[in-house]
């Protein structure tokens, strides 16, 4: 008998990577001390915003990815995802930091150091100076496509604990696990933030969130015991959100232990959420399983080159954010279609 598509898997991953546009905008007037590629100075509403979010957006896209593996990995051999990973993972970011990345960092140049040389002078810069990997000075960076590089190493490194772990073997025990350890489990997520942690992003949490994914977000007898506590779930959720914030404005830094443990209540409250209310076959699923991941690819290049322009057409800082957020959706959406009649480019960025 074949299984039922969950849904809301798709549908929470596809509204994620959309959250990004305003996101990758407001960063413009982060007050984090860290500049982006195009920074107006510090707007603390707009920080916020970014902070309401932080702990879990980028999480659950690893903790997706883990699911989402779990069902792959029963329709295709080892060898077949392993050449699925190159294919869809490690092309797009190869291309993409060739081609797109470089551009994030020359308007960083422009914006910062009224930099007035050429494309190829100024890639042959980017491919020769290291400092942070933040490529907020032009320098060299992976960009947003981080979390495909990182996605690319811990699929790859999943399999050797799959194989000698396989979900079947431990899955009986899984459905059975104590819904308090189910809520525990950030410990052991928050150890792992410390191993392989580059500046913030860390492989070893994000390889911990893809086995949590893998193993039991995707295990449906856990998720229906899990489904009696969905009431006390979203009020932890809104009550930790809430203190966050709290703190957020009363001191700079408030604790990764906190934080990790806010971003899983959270992807424990989106899933139960999703499931619950996203849980169908839209017109907005059908088109976003194909258009997300470019989108992903291609998102944070427009939106950068967007904002280096408008900036200097206007003064209202609403205006701004506007027109940045929705311009460069925009932009995108007509990207993805453009490139999508293009062959050899399309598969650099994610299209089959």
């Amino acid at each position: 008998m074949k299984e039922e598509r969950k849904y809301f898997i798709d549908n929470l991953r596809n509204l994620t990577i959309l959250l990004l546009f305003p996101v990758h905008t407001f960063m413009i007037w982060n007050d984090f001390g860290s500049r982006f590629y195009v920074w107006l100075g510090e707007n603390k509403l707009l920080s916020t915003l970014i902070v309401l979010v932080n702990p879990w957006f980028m999480p659950l896209l690893f903790v997706l990815a883990g699911i989402s593996a779990r069902y792959a990995l029963r329709k295709r051999t080892k060898k077949e995802f392993i050449v699925e990973r190159i294919t869809k993972l490690l092309i797009p970011f190869v291309s993409g930091l060739a081609f797109l990345v470089p551009f994030q960092a020359l308007y960083a140049r422009k914006f910062f150091d009224n930099y007035d040389g050429g494309l190829l002078a100024h890639w042959n810069y980017f491919f020769t100076h290291l400092t942070d990997f933040s490529g907020y000075d032009g320098a060299f960076t992976p960009g947003h496509l981080w979390f495909i590089l990182f996605l690319f190493l811990i699929s790859l490194t999943a399999l050797a604990v799959i194989h000698f772990m396989p979900y079947e073997k431990v899955s009986e025990y899984v459905g059975k696990m104590p819904i308090y350890l189910v809520f525990l489990l950030f410990v052991p997520i928050w150890f792992m933030y410390y191993l392989g942690n580059f500046g913030g992003f860390s492989i070893g949490k994000n390889f911990a969130l893809y086995l949590a994914g893998y193993y039991v977000l995707s295990n449906d007898k856990l998720i229906k015991r899990l489904e009696k506590y969905r009431h006390f779930v979203t009020i932890l959720f809104a009550v930790v959100t809430f203190a966050l914030v709290a703190l957020y404005y009363k001191c700079s830094y408030y604790g990764d232990l906190w934080v990790n443990f806010i971003g899983w209540i959270s992807i424990l409250a989106l899933l139960l959420a999703g499931k619950k209310k996203l849980n169908r076959k839209t017109g907005f699923t059908e088109y976003f399983n194909k258009a997300s991941y470019p989108i992903y690819i291609l998102h944070q290049t427009i939106l950068i080159v967007l904002a280096y322009y408008f900036v200097q057409l206007s003064n209202n800082t609403l205006m701004q954010a506007l027109c940045i957020c929705i311009g460069s959706f925009l932009l995108t959406v007509l990207a993805y279609h453009v490139i999508k009649l293009v062959p050899f480019i399309r598969k650099g960025v994610g299209i089959k």
